[in-house]
């Protein structure tokens, strides 16, 4: 697909998008805290739209391994004002959410993408989506955020991954969701280890096969400090690596917290690509 229908948007993907990160959260593993209050939230959020980000994707609830699950009510209360604001600003938002009723909201507040987790698996969430116009990310993840780090296991983790986003693609289109509104995600550090982590981004490609566009997130997870050594606040330059490898192998969304790093490192792999040897 070389557009991404999201709303009343046409994102064109002949060149990689960057997803800026904006948590709203108490406890997210690398930046809980510091955009709880909506003002600062909005304010980081405008300024990684400076800085190149094509989407800003909104999350009230942490997913990192061991996180606590956090109300619907009090979900939407974090991201209902940054969501409302980031719409009033011209931003392409998505909401970053595994619950149908604060998808619901944010859709009624005008965030034109749902990023979802558990792929559509709540009860009502696919139902939600079907009923609107939004584009919506499909995440593969083993078990939950509460247990998914618990000894995660595979026989062949591309082969199961790709089954299940697969599935899931099948599911949306039997509901009325059109393969143009659709992403995939493989879910990296959701339930896998480093190997798995490894295995999936060596054999990346295999999930353009799906026919949906492939989204890598991999800014500042575990796997990136163990392959470095390097703390959390530190792995901007391995993240960058990262997503490269990833949009070399069809990625065509990354997910990032560093949105000028990444948008200066796809600049440079975007006119290499284009380069027209004797022009």
């Amino acid at each position: 697909m070389s557009v991404l229908h999201a709303g009343s948007h046409r994102l064109s993907l002949a060149s990689p998008l960057i997803m800026g990160i904006v948590n709203t959260t108490p406890d997210s593993f690398s930046d809980g805290g510091r955009w709880l209050d909506a003002t600062a939230a909005i304010r980081h959020a405008l300024k990684l739209r400076e800085e190149g980000a094509d989407i800003l994707d909104v999350g009230g609830e942490s997913t990192r391994p061991g996180a606590t699950a956090v109300p619907a009510g009090e979900e939407i209360s974090r991201v209902l004002p940054v969501i409302e604001a980031l719409v009033g600003h011209g931003c392409v938002v998505s909401v970053d959410t595994k619950k149908a009723e604060v998808m619901r909201a944010a859709l009624d507040a005008g965030a034109v993408m749902v990023n979802d987790v558990m792929a559509l698996h709540e009860p009502g969430a696919l139902q939600v989506v079907a009923a609107s116009d939004a584009a919506v990310c499909l995440m593969h993840m083993q078990g939950d955020p509460q247990s998914m780090q618990h000894a995660p296991r595979y026989a062949d983790v591309v082969a199961e991954v790709k089954l299940f986003l697969q599935g899931r693609v099948m599911a949306c289109a039997a509901s009325g969701i059109g393969r143009n509104r659709l992403v995939v995600d493989p879910g990296f550090g959701f339930g896998k280890t480093l190997q798995h982590n490894l295995d999936l981004l060596k054999h990346l490609k295999s999930l353009t096969e799906i026919g949906v566009p492939v989204l890598a997130g991999l800014s500042r997870k575990s796997m990136l400090g163990t392959l470095t050594g390097r703390d959390v606040g530190e792995r901007e330059f391995a993240g960058v690596a990262a997503h490269l490898a990833a949009v070399a192998r069809g990625a065509r969304l990354v997910r990032v917290h560093n949105v000028a790093a990444m948008r200066d490192a796809l600049a440079i792999w975007n006119a290499v690509e284009e380069w027209q040897d004797g022009t």
